[in-house]
């Protein structure tokens, strides 16, 4: 299964200098530390999705030998579909937002997948460990008496939406605001 790391987002929350996928914690901005995730997990291919909101983003991929979809930039489900009409299902779609991701926890996530029956597949965090870690939380998802978070890592592909909790810190940080950013650059 292929990879798409989402990267076409405005990152106004953030407040960053620069675009949000260049972010850097550790140094490192967090696009490059999500592909050297992917590249170290099971995913195959990984496309870089991005918009006219994304330029240097774009460049810096490019740069890097990372194949690239462009999208219009209309939303994040506009992008998602316009990605996996070039790509193709399933893809395992990750936020260019989550610098802490690791290969184990990429794979965790596509063995969650595997158990679906082809449905797709959303991993979440329970809120607590977020709110443990002092990151935001945006959306939650409320599951067998459990509230939940969802991660920015998923696996597009049936009909069917499975919710696979996943208790990790390294897909609990995703970073949106600065104070995430701080919690980031103190976990890394």
């Amino acid at each position: 299964m292929d990879a798409l790391v989402m990267c076409g987002g405005r990152g106004t929350r953030l407040d960053a200098e620069v675009e949000k996928p260049l972010v850097a914690v550790g140094d490192v901005p967090m696009v490059d530390r999500v592909r050297a995730a992917l590249d170290a997990s099971r995913v195959g291919a990984v496309h870089a999705v991005v918009s006219p909101h994304t330029p240097a983003t774009r460049d810096h991929l490019r740069a890097a030998g990372v194949p690239v979809v462009e999208t219009s930039g209309e939303g994040y489900v506009a992008d998602l579909t316009a990605a996996l009409d070039r790509v193709g299902r399933p893809a395992l779609t990750v936020a260019a937002d989550l610098p802490l991701l690791a290969a184990p926890v990429v794979d965790i996530v596509l063995d969650g997948h595997g158990a679906t029956d082809d449905d797709s597949l959303t991993a979440a965090v329970p809120v607590a460990l977020k709110r443990r870690l002092g990151v935001s939380v945006d959306t939650t998802l409320d599951r067998e008496g459990r509230t939940l978070a969802p991660t920015g890592c998923n696996v597009v592909d049936g009909a069917g939406d499975e919710i696979h909790v996943v208790e990790d810190p390294r897909l609990a940080v995703n970073v949106n605001r600065p104070s995430d950013l701080q919690v980031a650059e103190a976990l890394a």
